[in-house]
């Protein structure tokens, strides 16, 4: 049987290290298995820790699924100052940062597993629709009244979180193995006319 490590707090470095992995096997049983399905004692199991560090460093299984699905840093505001600039390259911009975000394997891990609990989690859930609101539909610039602007920015956050459900997460064909470049050519057109169209 693999050796547990030490319970009590340990250098910084390690205590992130071990942190990271701890964090790293609940998203990865949120993703697959639901709050449900999911345990302190088989998150510590995967990542070969005794679960009271769990609880050290996460206090309850609640904070342990709230920091498994919180969006990493950065992503949020990447989003938001995508949206901001020359309207009628909006579409362009939205779909470049979609792409960069899934291609960085640190924003890539957190993101999968953010849409992966969501369909089993209704906290997780509401919590992805509270950054939708907030990060793909609140900054919305577009020049119309409120209700159309909502409806429109709405129509773009779909487009956006359906390719990514598709490409990086079902991994469907051929959207999955779409160059970059082919991607903007296709979605960035769509995006562009719930912006701007009639």
């Amino acid at each position: 049987m693999a050796k547990r490590v030490r319970t009590t707090p340990g250098p910084r470095g390690e205590r992130g290290e071990l942190a990271a992995r701890i964090l790293a096997c609940a998203r990865e049983s949120f993703a697959e298995h639901g709050w449900a399905g999911t345990t302190i004692r088989a998150v510590a199991r995967a990542a070969d820790v005794d679960p009271a560090l769990v609880y050290h460093y996460y206090r309850s299984k609640e904070d342990l699924l709230e920091a498994a699905t919180t969006p990493p840093p950065g992503f949020l505001e990447s989003v938001v100052e995508a949206w901001h600039g020359p309207t009628a390259e909006l579409g362009d911009r939205l779909v470049r940062n979609l792409l960069a975000a899934w291609a960085n394997d640190e924003y890539r891990v957190v993101l999968r597993s953010i849409l992966l609990t969501a369909a089993h989690d209704a906290a997780t859930r509401e919590r992805l629709a509270q950054s939708v609101t907030l990060s793909l539909m609140g900054p919305a610039m577009i020049d119309l009244n409120d209700a159309e602007r909502q409806v429109r920015a709405g129509l773009v956050a779909s487009q956006l979180l359906g390719f990514a459900m598709l490409r990086y997460v079902w991994t469907v064909e051929p959207i999955a193995s779409m160059s970059d470049a082919d991607a903007i050519d296709h979605l960035a057109p769509t995006i562009q006319r719930y912006v701007d169209g009639a």
